[in-house]
């Protein structure tokens, strides 16, 4: 007897038969990009606010990419997911600062790599990454070895029990180093 093996579908596949109803298809998809959603999300540092409300807004923006992907738009739907989950994400970031909402207005791109706004001059992304880099100084330099490993453990979305287990501290500690690595985040962001 053989064994038949499955083969992978593409994302352009999954997208077409997602579009018919097969709910399995569309399933897959959400699955295979939580991660860039997650990914995505912990890249902005939230003061006050939890990064679980940028990751359902990224979610949603995947879930439109799917609806509004076009297959014969020479774009890959890898791209058009990583713009669509970029741009919802930041349209919440905007709006939330429209609302005053202080949890969220306050946010601050931490990371740059496959996310860079293509729109942006190389002058600009150099101010960005120089930025980031003044960002980075001033964390290590306000936060306590302790707190500043744990905050970009936490920034790049290791959970707070991969935290303990590589800091082997105990939650409560890995907690509090957290939340006052947040209000001295917060400190740095407010001068």
């Amino acid at each position: 007897m053989a064994i038949e093996t499955q083969k992978k579908r593409s994302d352009e596949e999954l997208v077409l038969l997602s579009r018919k109803g097969d709910k399995q298809a569309t399933d897959e998809l959400l699955l295979r990009y939580v991660g860039a959603v997650r990914g995505r999300a912990r890249g902005f540092f939230l003061v006050g606010g939890e990064t679980e409300d940028l990751i359902q807004e990224g979610m949603m923006g995947l879930y439109r990419a799917i609806g509004d992907y076009q297959t014969d738009g020479g774009a890959s739907f890898k791209s058009f997911a990583h713009l669509c989950i970029n741009r919802r994400i930041i349209d919440a970031l905007k709006s939330y600062e429209r609302k005053k909402n202080d949890p969220l207005k306050n946010y601050v791109p931490l990371f740059s790599g496959e996310w860079e706004d293509p729109t942006l001059s190389p002058e600009e992304e150099v101010v960005g990454r120089e930025s980031r880099r003044e960002f980075m100084r001033a964390m290590s330099g306000a936060l306590s070895d302790f707190e500043f490993r744990v905050m970009i453990m936490y920034m790049n979305g290791t959970s707070c029990s991969e935290i303990c287990e590589t800091t082997n501290k105990d939650p409560k500690s890995v907690d509090n180093a957290i939340q006052r690595g947040k209000n001295k985040l917060r400190n740095i962001l407010t001068k």
